[in-house]
């Protein structure tokens, strides 16, 4: 039987939430007898999902935030949000992590302001797993932070790459840094001082990487900025989604091509799993004290579900604690030098 293990959930957060969020919660429950949620939303929405389910309590707020809404201003007006609230139930210690399909700004802020970063950590960041067909890839960051230092990459290598071996099982990843070239000396300035700091003091590092590289998983961390990785991630997912548009087109033009479809359908399935960004229901926020586990906006009942498993996950590994200890080491040895 599995740990124990106590998650948040923001009933609110999505395009289709309430509902698609009580229906992913139902099949997590179902899926893992150690898990335990808080839910909170509205009392008519939170209370009566938590008398029908063992293992739920919920936990009333009285506001939302919107999509549209200013992030860090949102949280700092909004406190009995539900995303607010789920944040302090970390801090606070009644529950170990937090799961949220609502505005991404709104959880980055939360999980910084109110859940707070480990000591040490310059600025948490967005990881997530891209939907390559060839084995999963570890991106990091994706949106957290637009305007990077140089040796903030070097921690979010060391954070995502903890993040690749303990949740998503890779064993040693090798971490690369996004750029335009093989070469140590390609570039911007940016990109060569990071490089320099990387090959430095991570390990686990094996040189630059190029767009090509990332579905095809060359490497198996990605590190870059904020702002090249969400419009990297954006593209890619933008890119699956147009082509297998696309293919469903061709394949029900004519019955002789409809045929060939129903030949496939099986391996067509196979490749859309391996490539849906559903599997691992959310982009982790590494670097805060407790998991936030940040999912996408248009997210179905079953990412939600894989979601909140993740975060249990998460939990579960100690992927804070390992990320604090990390931390800490490579602090102590800049100070011994």
């Amino acid at each position: 039987m599995a740990d124990k293990v106590t998650i948040a959930v923001d009933a609110m957060g999505g395009d289709d939430a309430p509902s698609v969020v009580l229906d992913g919660v139902a099949q997590a429950l179902a899926a893992d007898e150690g898990l335990h949620v808080v839910l909170c939303g509205p009392a008519d929405v939170a209370e009566p999902f938590a008398a029908a389910h063992e293992r739920c309590e919920a936990r009333a707020t009285t506001e939302v935030i919107g999509m549209g809404e200013h992030p860090a201003e949102a949280v700092r007006k909004k406190k009995d949000s539900s995303i607010v609230v789920g944040c302090r139930l970390v801090k606070e210690g009644e529950a170990q992590g937090f799961f949220s399909a609502g505005s991404t700004g709104a959880c980055l802020a939360a999980g910084t302001l109110v859940m707070g970063r480990i000591k040490g950590v310059a600025r948490p960041a967005l990881a997530t797993v891209i939907p390559s067909p060839v084995r999963p890839v570890v991106m990091c960051d994706v949106g957290a932070n637009a305007d990077c230092k140089p040796s903030y990459l070097v921690q979010f290598a060391q954070m995502a790459t903890i993040y690749a071996e303990k949740i998503v099982g890779i064993e040693r990843p090798r971490a690369a840094l996004l750029n335009i070239g093989e070469e140590e000396a390609k570039g911007s300035q940016f990109a060569q001082e990071a490089h320099a700091l990387l090959r430095e003091q991570l390990p686990n590092f094996a040189g630059n990487a190029e767009g090509g590289d990332i579905l095809a998983a060359t490497y198996d961390v990605i590190v870059t900025d904020g702002f090249t990785g969400n419009v990297c991630l954006k593209t890619i997912e933008g890119t699956s989604k147009t082509l297998f548009k696309t293919l469903k087109g061709i394949m029900m033009k004519t019955p002789l091509t409809k045929l060939g479809a129903l030949a496939i359908k099986g391996g067509l399935k196979e490749l859309m799993a391996q490539v849906s960004p559903d599997t691992y229901g959310g982009a982790p926020l590494l670097g805060v004290k407790g998991a936030c586990i940040v999912g996408h906006g248009s997210s179905n009942a079953y990412a939600v579900k894989n979601g909140v498993l993740t975060t249990a996950g998460v939990v579960r590994a100690g992927v804070s604690e390992i990320i604090a200890q990390t931390v800490a080491a490579g602090a102590s040895s800049a100070t011994m030098e």
